[in-house]
Formats: C-alpha cells, sequence, structure tokens
C-alpha cells in the first residue's frame, strides 16, 4: 500500500449530500464504497491564517482503468482539497 500526504485541489461532486464522483490529478473517479464523514478530527487548515479544525470525509474510488485509491478530503473556504491519498 502505498500512502501519499497532499494539499491539492480537487473537483468534487456531491449526491445526497455525499461526495459521489471527482476530478483529481486529472483523472475521472467515481466513489465506489459507502463515505464515511470526518468531523471534529486532528486535521487542521494549511498555515495561512488561524489554525482550525477542518471538515471532511474518507471514501474510495475507482477511476476509468479500475485503480482504486482511499482518500482524505476536506472542505477550505472556497473548494475541497484532497488532505491524504492511499493506493
Amino acid at each position: 500500500m502505498r500512502t501519499a500526504t497532499i494539499e491539492a485541489p480537487v473537483t468534487l461532486w456531491m449526491k445526497d449530500d455525499m461526495p459521489d464522483r471527482l476530478v483529481y490529478a486529472g483523472r475521472r473517479w467515481r466513489v465506489s464504497d459507502t463515505p464515511t464523514r470526518l468531523r471534529d478530527s486532528i486535521w487542521t487548515a494549511p498555515a495561512s491564517g488561524p489554525q482550525r479544525p477542518l471538515y471532511g470525509w474518507r471514501f474510495q474510488a475507482t477511476d476509468e482503468t479500475g485503480e482504486t485509491m482511499i482518500f482524505d478530503v476536506y472542505r477550505a473556504q472556497d473548494c475541497w482539497h484532497v488532505h491524504h491519498t492511499w493506493s
């Protein structure tokens, strides 16, 4: 299992207030399990500005080639970001 910590913007589509699809690293991904809401997590916002708890999700997603990854994503003020991935 490979793991990566990143702070990269991601385009995330929601369905019934849960992650459904995303575009990450130029690839389309479809959520392929039941997402877990991450609240009151130990994450904090990146160094600019005051540190604050983040709201996010953890889910498995699969791309068009069948590759599957696990994503931790969080909501910033203006967009979603990938915080961590596992493959």
